[in-house]
């Protein structure tokens, strides 16, 4: 216990306030790229991006609905995290991260996609009993009831990916968080999938969004010449 309430406390103060900007921003985009899709009329030509021999396979698991919505904390906590290593690093991570947003915001503008919950059947989920199932119905509710929009690239999968990435191989993050950030990041991507919120296509493209965004970075190396003209 005493060895968390130093972690926290050795977290600066901007990895505080980046944790909960950046946590913002990511809901943000998101509206406004449903909007700006219904401004520009480019919602006319949004499609459904489903692979039927793969998605059908996936059934609603309600329990993950919670799993789901855990993810929004542990978003906040990717940059908080992440600012406990080098300047450097945590420079490279909020530009990977910032482009990452980007890219996704440009599939919502430009490339919509949709998901039909009626066709899919989880409008029964609304009525039905039950804890996880209620919390199922409050997503489904919250993110446009009977016509999901915004799909490719999954947000979630993309960001809970990015959170572990800037942590994963870092000597200053402990073993046990950095596994723990693996396995959030797998449960997050995996409940896309058993929520229907998501088709496969949608989790494999925003994980492979961070990954290319982190590598792009990393290469780029923007910390790093920040650091050399300090």
């Amino acid at each position: 216990m005493k060895y968390l309430i130093g972690r926290i406390r050795a977290v600066p103060w901007w990895g505080w306030v980046l944790g909960f900007v950046y946590f913002g921003l990511q809901y943000g985009m998101y509206r406004l790229g449903a909007w700006l899709s219904r401004v520009l009329g480019t919602v006319a030509w949004a499609f459904e991006w489903k692979i039927d021999a793969v998605d059908d396979l996936f059934p609603v698991v309600p329990v993950f609905a919670a799993v789901y919505l855990f993810s929004y904390v542990f978003w906040i906590c990717g940059p908080i995290a992440v600012s406990l290593t080098s300047r450097r690093n945590f420079i490279n991570y909020i530009a990977g991260l910032s482009l990452a947003y980007v890219v996704g915001f440009l599939f919502f503008v430009c490339m919509p996609t949709y998901m039909d919950r009626v066709k899919e059947g989880l409008m029964a989920y609304t009525g039905a009993g039950g804890f996880f199932e209620g919390l199922l119905a409050t997503i489904y509710a919250a993110d446009g009831s009977e016509l999901a929009f915004n799909l490719f690239p999954s947000y979630h999968c993309l960001i809970s990916a990015y959170c572990y990435l800037g942590v994963r191989r870092r000597p200053e993050i402990s073993r046990g968080f950095r596994i723990y950030s693996l396995v959030m990041a797998l449960l997050i991507c995996l409940s896309t999938l058993l929520t229907k919120q998501h088709y496969i296509v949608d989790s494999i493209g925003g994980v492979a969004i961070a990954v290319a965004c982190y590598a792009l970075m990393e290469r780029l190396d923007p910390g790093g010449r920040r650091a050399d003209r300090s």
